[in-house]
């Protein structure tokens, strides 16, 4: 007899391309099928067959204080008793945008959208708009969402164009993308000599985790930052993952670099589809209504998203969230790296806050190339054999990994035993 999972997954198919709404959830990184959720609470998660799970997704970031925290339920309950939709302006709208303008260093502006594509998307717009220049940077590794013009990678060189990623992608639009590997200063310099006044904008995530989690080596935003205001370059921070994750004011906060624009989302919607942009007030001025850079969005805005992002928000501020974060994160990795150490596997583990990657290669990963290193077939038994004993790691080895205010010290006690074990067996 087949599990509920297992009977869902095959009807899913029927309706569903891939029986999935998004492709990792497929577990093609990893091999075998997904399993259904039936409800979660806290840090764990339980499957329709009734398995519970100790969680490190966190819907892909969102769930900072845990699954179905009381403030955000009454948050949620209390908004839809006036209304779930309007599509016409709310208070909401207003005091959200004043907490981001005031947390954000970077921002005096920003824009409501439903989802970190469509705030990557429209941020690449306005700076082409402001700027008359049609070229966009982006970096191997860093995903922003499924735009077109963001969905290309790297040729041979560092001035080489980019060919489509994706089918359905024109390779004039393509073209109009370069690719550079991150953490290369002299790629850096080369493009920009080469082609700075014709690049509109360059997109980055500051602390790439979409291709498990590297970090920037020391001077190298610094020197992004130099050169795109040398150039008249719009610098846009893709903070959707690490906005107010890492800290109050996201990334940047940490490290002290001032965006044009920045592209939010995940942890500001308390786990419903949101998103935002914004940036330097002249800049966001170029939007419509008041500009010529047309933006727009029914949903933008929806009060049962500003309430529960604000009440994440309000949350988060009041427990001190952000210092618990990083003591979760330092005990968490004190686990793991117990759990290598007793292995006698030389992986590499790389954590920031609440943010984390166990990379199955030895040395250190600063990019896409480094990363890919990485024994993916190793990592896909260290899955499975997690996921059976109770613990969900990404179904990847290039996903990032989340904690969350809800685990516990017994959480992590009960994970470095799972993942000491699987080690182990492999």
């Amino acid at each position: 007899m087949p599990t509920r999972s297992q009977a869902l997954f095959r009807e899913a198919r029927q309706w569903i391309p891939g029986g999935v709404n998004s492709p990792v959830r497929a577990f093609r990184g990893v091999g075998g099928e997904p399993f259904f959720v039936d409800r979660a609470e806290g840090a764990k998660i339980w499957d329709v067959d009734g398995k519970a799970y100790i969680d490190y997704v966190g819907t892909w970031g969102p769930a900072i204080l845990g699954h179905a925290p009381a403030s955000i339920q009454t948050a949620i309950s209390q908004a839809a008793l006036r209304g779930v939709s309007f599509g016409i302006p709310n208070p909401l709208e207003v005091e959200m945008a004043r907490t981001i303008v005031q947390w954000v260093p970077s921002i005096e502006k920003v824009r409501m959208v439903n989802s970190g594509t469509e705030a990557t998307m429209s941020a690449i717009r306005l700076a082409r708009g402001a700027t008359g220049r049609e070229k966009l940077l982006k970096f191997e590794g860093c995903y922003h969402g499924h735009v077109d013009s963001l969905l290309v990678k790297a040729g041979s060189g560092a001035l080489t164009h980019g060919q489509p990623d994706s089918a359905g992608i024109p390779k004039d639009l393509a073209a109009l993308t370069l690719t550079l590997p991150y953490n290369d200063p002299e790629a850096l310099r080369t493009v920009f000599a080469a082609q700075g006044r014709e690049i509109a904008a360059v997109i980055v995530e500051p602390v790439p985790a979409n291709a498990g989690l590297y970090l920037p080596k020391p001077g190298y935003l610094e020197l992004l930052r130099e050169l795109c205001t040398a150039h008249g370059t719009v610098l846009i921070f893709d903070e959707v993952m690490t906005g107010f994750r890492l800290a109050r004011g996201g990334y940047q906060e940490r490290c002290g670099i001032v965006p044009d624009l920045t592209a939010l989302g995940k942890v500001i919607g308390g786990g419903l589809p949101v998103g935002a942009f914004g940036g330097r007030a002249d800049l966001m001025n170029e939007l419509s209504p008041d500009g010529p850079v047309y933006q727009a969005g029914t949903l933008s805005g929806n009060p049962l998203a500003m309430a529960a992002g604000l009440a994440q928000l309000r949350e988060l501020e009041r427990l001190d969230g952000w210092r618990r974060l990083e003591e979760l994160g330092a005990q968490f990795e004190e686990g793991v790296r117990f759990a290598l150490r007793k292995s006698g596997r030389d992986y590499t583990f790389q954590r920031i806050g609440s943010m984390f990657c166990l990379y199955f290669t030895s040395g250190p990963v600063w990019n896409l190339a480094d990363a890919q290193r990485s024994d993916r077939a190793g990592f896909a038994r260290y899955f499975h054999a997690c996921r059976e004993a109770g613990v969900y790691f990404a179904p990847s080895q290039f996903e990032a990994g989340f904690l969350s205010l809800a685990h516990s010290e017994a959480d992590f006690e009960r994970t470095t035993e799972v993942a000491s074990a699987a080690l182990a067996a492999l």
